[in-house]
């Protein structure tokens, strides 16, 4: 990675919402930015392209949702397939990160904040998201 700071973009992929985060090399943080609607695992396209638009990013990373002992799922091969629709859409480097146990950490950390534990009213896939991107940072950012 060269020495000059990236935004990158992360997105939680799910069947009915998409989380996406925001953050850059320079902090080195992922910070929630909005849930994306999906219907069966296709994403709201112009709400995509919207956020793209707004926040520019250089560089995309896309939560890979693997088995617990490191095996491909079905929800990891439709999070690649979403992955590779970003880059040819949008023309922009994609990684794929493991996100096991992603999910379950950002609503440990919701409870913890006081959520109400209704997560089909009150999601926190951009939480998820936020926790995928800082994975990212972790593996490709010097220490």
């Amino acid at each position: 990675m060269n020495d000059s700071p990236i935004t990158v973009m992360g997105f939680d992929y799910g069947l009915r919402q998409i989380g996406v985060a925001i953050g850059n090399t320079l902090l080195g943080q992922g910070k929630p930015l909005a849930i994306v609607t999906a219907r069966d695992g296709k994403p709201d396209w112009s709400q995509i392209e919207r956020l793209i638009g707004e926040w520019q990013p250089d560089h995309l990373v896309v939560g890979k949702p693997l088995n617990m002992d490191g095996s491909d799922s079905e929800m990891g091969a439709r999070a690649a397939k979403f992955s590779r629709q970003l880059n040819g859409r949008f023309a922009k480097p994609v990684d794929l990160v493991d996100e096991r146990l992603t999910s379950r950490e950002a609503k440990s950390q919701s409870r913890d904040r006081g959520h109400n534990g209704n997560y089909t009213t009150d999601p926190i896939d951009d939480e998820a998201a936020a926790l995928i991107l800082n994975t990212w940072f972790e593996l490709h950012m010097p220490r």
